[in-house]
């Protein structure tokens, strides 16, 4: 069975695959552009990146994708530059902007002024009929299978068709995906696309360094575990030396701080943590991960174009 078009707010894409935004610099335009050449939905990690580096990303991300796919940003609502990073894409021309981490109602606003969809990510039926009232144009429903930071600790089987039986609006389901079967069953259950940001980070096009991909290859299940964030949210993460420390309140605190946050519990400084790991200290960063990284069959480095061409195989024979 041949997969469907994703279809928002009057723009398609022949693959109903998002590749997830991850920050800090993990899916720039590199990913994104490879994505969105497939057909698919390419997404830059854009919480960390000042404005004049979005912009860059954004118009490389557009030149590889050939004009095929949709190319779109996610950005941290709890991120202090929300607003800049926000009217940065909008003034490039981004295709779609996902929003996390919090609820912005005035982005809505900017999206209806600038023609641009705004797809929230949310973790209820309750808040994703909160964002179809605004105008939003699509939700990505994230569960607590997903990497990085966390909305809800409840399982997607719970969650999406709670969903699905309260917006009209296409729904994104994410969290814990990570092959063709997984993307066929959410399919069934409603959802008009999945969200896989995980098998993306083993890609070539990934801006990860060397070792933190290596991280994700000898992953096992016991090494996945919950941390908190200074953000305010818990956060799935794979074993690390400073994720030790995390887990056990030993983290250093922050020397200094630009105020990356709206608000931070100062616990220790993630957005360094983060740039450590990315750029492949990790023994002094944080490697988010998806809930189920080890169930990955094939953890070789591939193309991104190979990833999705196996993920489609997957769901087209899983819907036969």
């Amino acid at each position: 069975m041949k997969l469907p078009n994703l279809n928002i707010g009057g723009l398609s894409a022949q693959i109903p695959i998002v590749q997830g935004g991850m920050a800090v610099r993990i899916s720039t335009g590199r990913l994104a552009g490879a994505v969105a050449a497939c057909g698919a939905v390419g997404v830059i990690g854009a919480s960390g990146l000042a404005f004049d580096e979005l912009t860059r990303e954004i118009r490389l991300a557009r030149e590889l994708s050939g004009g095929m796919g949709l190319l779109g940003i996610n950005i941290m609502f709890a991120a202090r530059e929300f607003l800049g990073i926000v009217q940065t894409a909008v003034a490039e021309k981004i295709d779609l902007i996902f929003t996390g981490a919090g609820f912005s109602r005035d982005i809505f606003k900017i999206g209806r002024e600038n023609n641009v969809p705004i797809v929230p990510i949310v973790s209820t039926g309750r808040l994703a009929a909160i964002a179809e009232k605004f105008g939003a144009a699509a939700v990505v429903v994230e569960s607590g299978e997903a990497g990085g930071h966390l909305g809800t600790d409840r399982p997607l089987s719970d969650i999406l068709p709670e969903v699905v039986q309260t917006v009209k609006i296409p729904i994104i389901a994410g969290g814990g995906i990570y092959d063709g079967a997984g993307m066929a069953e959410v399919f069934k259950m409603g959802a008009s696309a999945a969200q896989i940001a995980t098998r993306f980070v083993l890609t070539d096009e990934c801006n990860a360094a060397p070792e933190y991909k290596h991280r994700y290859q000898t992953a096992k299940e016991e090494d996945i575990v919950l941390i908190t964030s200074p953000v305010g949210m818990p956060g799935r993460a794979i074993k690390t030396a400073f994720v030790e420390k995390i887990l056990k309140k030993q983290a250093p605190k922050p020397v200094g701080c630009d105020f990356c946050l709206k608000s931070c519990s100062l616990e220790y400084c993630i957005i360094k943590a983060l740039i450590n790991s990315q750029q492949g200290d990790i023994e002094n960063g944080i490697v988010f991960s998806g809930a189920n990284v080890a169930k990955i069959k094939d953890r070789s480095i591939k193309p991104a174009r190979k990833i999705i061409e196996e993920l489609v195989k997957e769901a087209e024979e899983a819907n036969a």
